[in-house]
């Protein structure tokens, strides 16, 4: 008798699961963008992390000459290459920034993102 219904049922997908994997598909195709924008806002981060922890041995042209190469390696708008570099003497220590929006286009819809990476380091 089991297994007189299960033979009825090979071969079919129930309908609740392929709604499932339909949503789960169209989640990970409409995160894919979003998430490229907040990876490249990451290596940017760290990029000026690393440039701050040097910048008792280095200019302040020097190190926006080296975060301009890394915005346009990591192909950020022309905005992110406007870096703001701020020294202060009490306590020591020194601040790089920089702001730039992203436009993330889905299937149906695109949306602005801004992005404002800020990092501090002592002297």
């Amino acid at each position: 008798m089991v297994a007189a219904r299960v033979r009825g049922r090979r071969g079919r997908l129930p309908v609740g699961f392929l709604a499932m994997l339909a949503v789960v598909a169209l989640l990970i195709i409409g995160g894919i963008a979003p998430a490229r924008g907040y990876l490249r806002y990451y290596r940017m981060k760290e990029a000026m992390q690393v440039q701050a922890g040097l910048a008792s041995n280095a200019a302040d042209d020097e190190i926006r000459h080296r975060l301009r190469l890394k915005a346009a390696e990591l192909g950020l708008p022309p905005d992110a290459q406007r870096i703001t570099i701020r020294r202060r003497g009490r306590p020591r220590e020194i601040t790089v920034s920089t702001t730039w929006t992203d436009t993330v286009g889905l299937v149906v819809y695109s949306f602005p993102i801004t992005y404002r990476p800020q990092v501090r380091a002592p002297l």
